[in-house]
């Protein structure tokens, strides 16, 4: 199968942040990958902007080591390499201030589409919106892409949209979870609304529960400071899973479109009940004899912030009225794994007698790793001795049903730097929408502080703490095994 590559524009790209972590593991890779694929135009730039004293000669040879240890096969084409560097540039800039700005002005230019990609600490976000159109670097037709937490509770949200707001019209800010940028998110929409076979059963009479889990095998590590100020809940649950539940819960939109998409998925947020306290299960991952607990990794051994959560969820609509959605995430858990199972219920009436109540249909939709779906149905065990039933995958992992370029589709980023210079917005987060999902995670995070809850303590290399399963048990239902 040959995978089509959809040109774009010409384009000046301006990362803030050109230096840090995040550029460097992700976004110049990305790019260095979209350019070998040959949807970078002759003429495009980009041009990394921070505070570290650097030329651009210097700046090239940063990003070539980044891409040559993260940038996976593709960065061994040297040849290819030198010539994505050449089309990098580099200037020092301070942020708050004025050093910089206008060598900046001089690089970006008007005749091509221009992004700026805010790879930097929220608290810059307004610095960054204001000195970009001080010094006439930004006009309408500008776009600005912010990257995660983009607040830490409604308030701040809000504070930080109001200010975007200032400089930049909705229709220019491009808020990123790279999780939409994901193959398989996106075939979610594809087999929900391009197959009549789904959609007449996606509902609370066919569908008797969803699970959404999103399991890490790593630990917060050197991240435990951040990580401490804001947990699984925060980090997790509010934008990542948010997005997830939000896809598969949603009405079909009228087209696909920016717009439309994004008032399907406002209207999910807005219908979801809250959650009462015994609706919600946090824990804290153990020291082993060789690795350092949750609290050892934040440096604090009170801390009562959360490395897993797990809960129940209800939205309150026609479609899935009675269904629960169960979510669930965590870190040092028994393997690296992130999918949605859509749970669906018994057949109406069980002609084969209690055999038939031990099967059920479930449609997996694996997220990492080996993308892919799978869709459980149950069938007669071949041979003599009467009807014994057994449930058999119809298996589409993408690398096997479309061939090996598929098991090397674009990652996130790559699709979603792309659709800004396309200009669509499909993808991204709208500032009505991160507003509302604050609005539903400020009371369970101000009920667990309310009620000094302290975090259940779980072993590494399992599934969570043991009240994890009692979630499900409560109401007869179990949690899929975690596996990659």
């Amino acid at each position: 199968m040959v995978s089509r590559v959809i040109p774009v524009d010409s384009f000046d790209l301006v990362i803030f942040g050109g230096t840090g972590d995040l550029a460097r593991r992700k976004i110049f890779p990305a790019l260095y990958r979209r350019f070998i694929s040959g949807q970078m135009p002759e003429g495009s730039r980009i041009i990394g902007a921070a505070r570290s004293d650097h030329n651009a000669l210097e700046f090239r040879a940063l990003i070539g080591q980044a891409i040559r240890e993260f940038g996976g096969a593709a960065a061994q084409i040297d040849n290819k390499l030198k010539e994505f560097l050449d089309n990098l540039d580099y200037v020092t800039i301070d942020a708050k201030g004025t050093n910089g700005w206008s060598e900046l002005a001089g690089m970006v230019r008007k005749d091509l589409v221009n992004a700026f990609y805010f790879s930097v600490a929220p608290s810059l976000f307004g610095p960054l919106a204001e000195r970009l159109h001080a010094h006439n670097l930004a006009d309408q037709t500008s776009r600005i892409v912010v990257e995660k937490p983009f607040g830490r509770d409604l308030k701040s949200a809000k504070e930080l949209n109001a200010i975007l707001a200032l400089h930049f019209d909705e229709e220019q800010i491009y808020r990123i979870d790279h999780y939409l940028g994901k193959e398989t998110v996106q075939n979610l929409m594809a087999v929900r609304f391009g197959n009549i076979l789904f959609e007449p059963l996606w509902n609370s009479q066919y569908v008797d529960h969803i699970q959404i889990t999103v399991a890490e095998t790593v630990g917060v590590g050197g991240r435990g400071g951040y990580y401490d100020k804001s947990g699984a809940i925060r980090d997790m649950i509010q934008n990542h899973l948010m997005q997830l539940l939000c896809l598969i819960a949603m009405e079909p939109p009228s087209r696909f479109d920016p717009n439309s998409v994004r008032d399907e998925k406002l209207k999910v947020i807005r219908a979801l009940e809250p959650v009462v306290p015994h609706h919600i299960v946090r824990g804290q991952y153990d020291a082993t004899q060789t690795e350092p607990s949750y609290r050892d990794d934040a440096g604090d051994p009170k801390s009562r912030t959360e490395s897993f959560v797990a809960l129940k969820c209800e939205i309150s609509n026609w479609r899935w009225a009675g269904t629960p959605f169960y979510l669930r995430t965590g870190k040092k858990l028994k393997a690296r794994a992130s999918e949605i199972a859509v749970v669906f219920k018994d057949a109406p009436h069980a002609i084969f007698g209690q055999e038939a109540g031990r099967h059920r249909n479930i449609l997996i939709i694996r997220l990492q790793p080996n993308e892919g779906m799978t869709l459980g149905v149950t069938i007669k065990e071949p041979g003599p001795g009467g009807m014994r039933l057994v449930d058999v995958p119809l298996d589409m992992t993408f690398a096997d049903a479309l061939g090996p370029e598929a098991a090397e589709a674009p990652d996130a980023y790559e699709r979603l730097i792309m659709d800004v210079v396309r200009g669509d917005q499909t993808l991204f987060m709208r500032g009505d929408e991160v507003e509302a999902a604050w609005k539903w995670t400020d009371p369970i995070v101000q009920g667990i502080a309310e009620r000094h809850d302290v975090p259940k303590p779980y072993k590494v290399g399992t599934s969570g703490p043991d009240d994890a399963n009692l979630l499900l048990k409560r109401d007869g239902r179990e949690w899929r095994e975690i596996r990659e």
